[in-house]
C-alpha cells in the first residue's frame, strides 16, 4: 500500500467509526437501541445517502483502490467475531430448576412454529435465493426464528429490569434457542459450500459441527486451565487479556479448519470464557467488551449499514411481508407455549414481545448469509430491517408496560 491509499483507508475508518459512535450516542439518548443509530450512521456514507448525493465521493471515500473494500472487510470480519465473543459471556447454557419448566416453553415456543414456518415458506421469496435452497431455507427459518441476546439485555439494563426474574428468564431462554440456531447456520453456511450436496455429507456436516460444539463446551474449561498452569498459573489482567483474545482466535481458526462457520467458533470461545470465575475474568471480560462494544462492533454496525443500498435494492413489499408474518408466527408461537403451562395474558404478551427481539442476531445471520452467497441485496435489507423494527417495538413495549406501573 502506497501512503495515499493508507491514508484513504484511515479516512474510511475515521468516517465510519465517527458516524457509528454519534448515530449510537443520539439513539442511545432517545432511549432507543445504539446498533440503530451506528447502522443508520453507515447508512448516510453509503450508496443509500452520499452515493445518492455525491456518489463520486462514495467511490472515492471507500472503493478508492483495489484493495481498500477487501482491507475494510477485514474490519467488518473482526468486529463481528468480537460480537460474537462477548455475546457468549452471556450465554447461559443451563437452566436454573426453579424457573425450568417456563424456559422450556419460551424455548420451544421460539423455535417449533418459528424455525418450520419460515422454512416451509423460503420458497415465495425465491428470487431472493443466490445459492443453495436448503441453505436458503435452513436461513428463512433461523430468521423466523432469532432472538437477540446483547440488545434484549441492554434494555433490560437501560430500564432497570436485568436483575428481575422475568429478564433472568428471558435472556436464558435467548441462550439456549440461539445456541440451537447457531449450529443450524453453521450447517447452512457447510451447505452453501457445497459440503452437503446428499444425506450421508449433510449428516456429516451437522456431526462435525456438534461434535465441535460439545467438544468445546465439555472439554475447552480444562484444557485452559491446564495450560494456565503449564504456563506458570500467574497472569496480570493485560495479560490475561491477551491470552483470552488468544483464544477466541483459536477458535475462529480451529472452525474454519473445520469447515464450521468461524461466527459459530467466536460464540463458542465466549461461551467457554464465560463459565470462568467472576473474580478473574470479570474485569477482563469487561476489557475485552469495552474494546470490541465501543470500537469494533461499531465499525461492524457501520458497515452493515453501509452496504444497505436502498436506493436499487429496497423491496418495501418483501420487508412488510416478511416481518409482519414472522413476527406474527413468532409473538403467537410463544404465547401459546407460555399460555399452556398457566400464564396470564399480558404476561404472555411481554414473553411474546422480549423474544420477537432479534436485533443484533438477526444481522449477523443477514451478514453471514449475504456474505455466503445465501441471500441476495434485497433480502439482505429486509433481515436487516426486520431486526431492528423487533428492536424498536420491543423497546416501546416495555417502557409503555413500565409506565403502565407494572412490576416485572
Amino acid at each position: 500500500m502506497s501512503d495515499a491509499e493508507l491514508a484513504r483507508l484511515f479516512l474510511a475508518l475515521v468516517l465510519l467509526l465517527s458516524a457509528a459512535l454519534a448515530g449510537g450516542h443520539i439513539f442511545e439518548r432517545l432511549g432507543l437501541p445504539r446498533v440503530v443509530g451506528e447502522i443508520l450512521g453507515g447508512l448516510l456514507l453509503g450508496p443509500s445517502v452520499l452515493g445518492v448525493l455525491a456518489p463520486e465521493a462514495e467511490v472515492w471515500l471507500f472503493k478508492g483502490f483495489a484493495a481498500q473494500p477487501a482491507l475494510l472487510s477485514a474490519f467488518y470480519w473482526l468486529g463481528l467475531i468480537l460480537l460474537m465473543f462477548t455475546a457468549g459471556f452471556k450465554v447461559q447454557p443451563v437452566l436454573p430448576r426453579d424457573d425450568r419448566n417456563l424456559m422450556v416453553a419460551l424455548v420451544v415456543g421460539s423455535v417449533i412454529l418459528p424455525f418450520p414456518f419460515g422454512y416451509l415458506v423460503a420458497p415465495l421469496f425465491a428470487e431472493t435465493n443466490t445459492g443453495d435452497p436448503l441453505a436458503f431455507g435452513i436461513v428463512m427459518g433461523i430468521a423466523a426464528a432469532v432472538t437477540s441476546i446483547p440488545v434484549i439485555s441492554r434494555l433490560f439494563i437501560d430500564l432497570g429490569m436485568m436483575e428481575t426474574r422475568f429478564a433472568r428468564i428471558v435472556v436464558a431462554s435467548a441462550s439456549i434457542q440461539d445456541l440451537l440456531l447457531w449450529v443450524a447456520l453453521a450447517i447452512a453456511t457447510g451447505i452453501q459450500q457445497g459440503r452437503a450436496n446428499d444425506p450421508a455429507s449433510l449428516l456429516q456436516v451437522g456431526g462435525i459441527t456438534i461434535v465441535f460444539a460439545i467438544a468445546s463446551i465439555a472439554l475447552g474449561p480444562a484444557l485452559l486451565r491446564l495450560a494456565g498452569r503449564f504456563a506458570g498459573g500467574t497472569f496480570t489482567e493485560a495479560s490475561l487479556t491477551g491470552y483470552t483474545l488468544l483464544v477466541c482466535l483459536i477458535f475462529v481458526a480451529m472452525a474454519s479448519l473445520l469447515h464450521v462457520n468461524v461466527i459459530f467458533g467466536a460464540l463458542l470461545a465466549g461461551l467457554i470464557i464465560g463459565r470462568f470465575p467472576a473474580s478473574t475474568f470479570g474485569p477482563v471480560k469487561q476489557r475485552i467488551a469495552d474494546i470490541a462494544i465501543w470500537f469494533f462492533v461499531p465499525i461492524y454496525f457501520a458497515l452493515v449499514g453501509h452496504r444497505l443500498n436502498l436506493a436499487s435494492e429496497f423491496d418495501w413489499r418483501l420487508i412488510l411481508l416478511f416481518l409482519l408474518a414472522s413476527s406474527a408466527v413468532k409473538i403467537i408461537s410463544v404465547m401459546t407455549a407460555v399460555k399452556l403451562i398457566g400464564r396470564s395474558w399480558l404476561e404472555v404478551v411481554d414473553y411474546g414481545m422480549a423474544m420477537n427481539t432479534r436485533g443484533g442476531p438477526g444481522i449477523v445471520l443477514a451478514s453471514v448469509a449475504h456474505a455466503a452467497g445465501i441471500i441476495d441485496g434485497r433480502m439482505f435489507i429486509a433481515l436487516v430491517l426486520a431486526s431492528i423494527f423487533t428492536a424498536l417495538s420491543a423497546g416501546l413495549w416495555f417502557r409503555w408496560r413500565l409506565r403502565q406501573g407494572v412490576a416485572y
